[in-house]
């Protein structure tokens, strides 16, 4: 078995050694029934796993809608009577 797989029962029992491992090294495979089960990784890669790549002004001009003929319109309409 590889370095950085681990069993679940050897997961569950020696979860602190895991998350060291994770933070210190790779990231770490958890097995259940001998198949992948999870991937355990350090709080750094997740968030660079996570981070969006673009910021928001970009990704709205990136949109495939950016040359769509758009009209947005607010009605001028007085609002509704309601009964309170």
């Amino acid at each position: 078995m590889q370095e950085n797989t681990w069993q679940l029962q050897d997961a569950k029992s020696k979860f602190s050694q895991l998350v060291d491992s994770a933070m210190r090294h790779q990231p770490q495979i958890v097995t259940k029934h001998g198949n992948n089960a999870v991937v355990i990784i350090s709080f750094e890669d997740y968030i660079k796993l996570t981070k969006p790549k673009d910021n928001l002004i970009t990704f709205l001009r990136n949109s495939p809608l950016m040359e769509a003929d758009l009209e947005i319109t607010r009605t001028k309409d007085n609002p509704r009577d309601i009964e309170l």
